[in-house]
Parts: structure tokens; sequence; C-alpha cells
């Protein structure tokens, strides 16, 4: 059976907001082979507070492939195999989630939680974080890269057979009288259930002919090269939407970088806290340039 670590860093608070992915795989009791990718999100916006984690900027994935693009190489081994992850509930979410929100359908996956593993074999009273048991088992990693996260999640594995005397990885789950998961494949999706205005299933119901939602009065505060703050509105005109910016190119009927930057989803030089207004603002002209 194949084993492979998996870990997962995200750009905001949502599970499908996947902006990196880390994979170790193990065989014959050690780490024959680590991968590491960086995703770009369905949106470039990104929390401080994650930024402050993993330490991923929009301008690094930008130009990066989408998630079922990057996952396709692993995906085969995933769902063929045991996936181990630290606190599994949170990477197994990210990925199911992520797929589901690209319109893929969530397959099955079996999986064993190295934090359950930590606290039944390395228990201490500071906690079984990755970072802390890491540090316990002389493991050396950089904590909060996604490929240094799931290696270190594969060593506590092989050091918990170690101690434990299990045959293998897969053996933990009976030596601890801890199940594998098996988590079922999700339902068939021909898009994700995402309902808010400018999700998936707006598009899909564009596609189907339907008008675009009404998105009146749009306005968004950007900050240019030099630090200044420019207003992007979109206007109703007669030849249909068209967005104004006030910074000097807007001014001569030129489209600007912040109105490209707005148009791709691209929100790091967005000021004002209407994020969720990027992907209306998106719908709105893209049925407008196919109507």
């Amino acid at each position: 059976m194949t084993v492979i670590a998996l870990d997962f860093e995200t750009a905001n608070e949502r599970r499908d907001s996947a902006c990196a992915v880390g994979l170790a795989w193990i065989a014959g009791g050690r780490v024959v082979r680590r991968e590491s990718r960086l995703i770009r999100p369905p949106e470039l916006r990104f929390s401080p507070g994650n930024i402050r984690v993993h330490g991923i900027l929009p301008a690094d994935v930008r130009g990066q492939p989408d998630f079922p693009t990057v996952m396709a190489e692993f995906l085969p081994d995933l769902t063929s195999g045991l996936i181990l992850a630290h606190n599994a509930g949170f990477d197994l979410g990210v990925l199911r989630a992520s797929l589901a929100a690209h319109g893929h359908r969530p397959p099955a996956f079996a999986y064993l939680c190295t934090l359950q593993i930590a606290r039944r074999v390395f228990p201490a009273e500071e906690g079984c974080g990755l970072g802390k048991v890491a540090t316990r088992l002389g493991i050396r990693f950089a904590h909060h890269d996604a490929g240094e996260d799931a290696y270190a999640c594969a060593e506590i594995a092989l050091a918990a057979v170690r101690e434990t005397g299990a045959p293998d990885v897969p053996g933990l789950s009976q030596a601890l009288r801890l199940p594998i998961t098996t988590v079922p494949a999700g339902p068939d999706l021909a898009l994700p259930p995402r309902g808010r205005p400018g999700s998936l299933t707006e598009r899909a119901r564009l596609a189907a002919g339907a008008r675009p939602a009404s998105a009146p009065g749009l306005h968004f505060a950007v900050r240019g090269s030099s630090g200044n703050r420019y207003a992007v509105t979109l206007e109703d005109r007669t030849g249909g939407p068209h967005l104004r910016c006030t910074c000097m190119a807007g001014r001569y009927g030129t489209r600007c970088r912040h109105v490209k930057a707005l148009l791709a989803g691209d929100i790091t030089d967005l000021l004002s806290s209407n994020h969720d207004d990027v992907a209306v603002l998106r719908v709105r002209m893209t049925a407008a340039s196919v109507g």
C-alpha cells in the first residue's frame, strides 16, 4: 500500500483556498520521495494571519496552476493509498473542498491522523502540535512550508512505528487501536454549491442563459504603485458595463493595471473590504462580453 503524508497551506479562512501542497512518500521504513507545489487559489484573497503563518503572498501564486492541475499528478497515489496528515480533518477537508470548488467529484480516501498517533505514542503536557512533536523527536524541518510539514508528518509516523514495534505505518492502526478512516466519494458535482454571487453556481446559471445578478454601484478602493489611493467604479454605459479608475491612466480612458487586476481576481492592492464583490464584478463583465 502506498503511504503518503499530505499537507496544505491555505490563503484565507476558506477550505477551498489552497495555495500550497506538500507530499512525502513512505516505503521500506523511510521517506523515499518529497514534492511541494504552489497553487493559485480560486481568488487571490490572502488573509494577513495566513500570510504570517506560511509567508506565501498573492504575487507568489498569481502565475501558478490551479488546484486540479497541480493535484492531477498526485491523486492516483492518494486515492489508492493511505494518507497521513497532522490534524487530518483539516487537510482532507481542504482536498475535498478544493476539488468540489472546481466542479470535480471528490473521490474516496483512506487516512490516519498523525496528531492522534502522537497523542497515543508521544504524549506531553505541552501538546502534540506538529512543531512540538517534531522538536521532541529531533526531526529538523522548516515549519509551515507545505513540503517540510509533510516530511515531518511522515517522520512522526515512522517514529511511532519504531516506538510501538508495528510492522509498518498501516500497522499502527491495529497497534494503537486507531481505525483507518475512510472518507466516501463525494456526490456528483457539475459545479460546487457555493451559492453566493460570483460563485461557480452563478457562472453555471449564466451559462444556461440566465441574466447576471445585478451589481449596481460596485466601488473598489485600490492602492497605486506609489501608495496613492484610487477608486474603481463599475458604470452602466450604452455599450455595456464599464470600469472607470481615477488613476492617471484611467482618466485618459486606458484600461489600467488596477482594473486588469480586479478583472483577474487579484486583490493584492484592494484597500476596501468588499472582497466578494470582485467575484460579482468578474461575472458581470464576463456575461457582458459574451452577451
